[in-house]
């Protein structure tokens, strides 16, 4: 599972032509097949959050066929934490960070969103919108063994346990180490490596039992080709 997060400020320029390289990476990550892509533009008021998703969500649909079973894009585009812009948008889950509400919240709201669209209607003065999906992807940001359990017995379909290694820009986080990731992939739900992930580092990760890699610089500053290629050869090999 490999699992792309934005950060469009890295990008040089203004405002509009960083969205446009963004939108471009992100079609990228899809055509080179990317299973997951959070948006994670945190400093976005909530109407550029939900123009930037159905901007995303459009760059996907043209980057990726559609499977034949469920008409989706093969590529999964999340919200950071906020459940109502994904759904709002067209996205097909989100991303909840450790203090958000729980995996089970999102699903009663998701769910009944879905209701309301079938009958017609999203509430009072809201349009269905036919490209949400009925059962939404959530994930959750894990920083413990003990973190990533109870995103488990909440029903989240994956964890991201950071960091595991010591970040380059952010070299005040602690580290949690390859132990405490080993101990959080005995969880029953798959759990992803984030922080410091490089290609060199990325086989510690998996040997210890990471399902897959999250990552925001190893993908949007490098040819995501290569580095797709490079992670599935290095799935492979274990």
């Amino acid at each position: 599972m490999l699992y792309y997060i934005t950060d469009r400020t890295t990008f040089a320029g203004e405002e509009p032509a960083r969205r446009r390289q963004l939108l471009k990476k992100i079609a990228e990550a899809a055509c080179h097949g990317v299973d997951y892509i959070q948006l994670r533009e945190k400093d976005l008021s909530i109407r550029e959050l939900e123009q930037l998703t159905r901007e995303a969500v459009k760059a996907l649909a043209e980057a990726q066929p559609l499977t034949t079973g469920n008409r989706q894009p093969a590529t999964a585009l999340l919200i950071n934490s906020r459940a109502d812009v994904a759904l709002a948008a067209g996205a097909d889950g989100v991303h909840l960070r450790s203090e958000d509400v729980s995996p089970g919240e999102v699903r009663t709201i998701w769910q009944r969103h879905a209701s309301q669209r079938g009958a017609g209607k999203c509430g009072a003065g809201t349009p269905a919108r036919e490209n949400s999906p009925r059962r939404p992807v959530i994930a959750v940001s894990c920083h413990s063994p003990a973190d990533v359990a109870q995103a488990a017995a909440n029903a989240a379909d994956f964890a991201v346990f950071a960091p595991v290694f010591e970040k380059q820009h952010a070299p005040g986080a602690r580290p949690t180490g390859l132990d405490a990731l080993r101990e959080a992939c005995r969880a029953a739900i798959p759990v992803l490596a984030l922080g410091g992930i490089t290609l060199e580092n990325a086989q510690s990760c998996l040997d210890a039992g990471a399902a897959g890699i999250a990552a925001i610089r190893l993908f949007q500053e490098n040819d995501i080709a290569r580095v797709v290629e490079k992670l599935h050869s290095l799935t492979r090999s274990i």
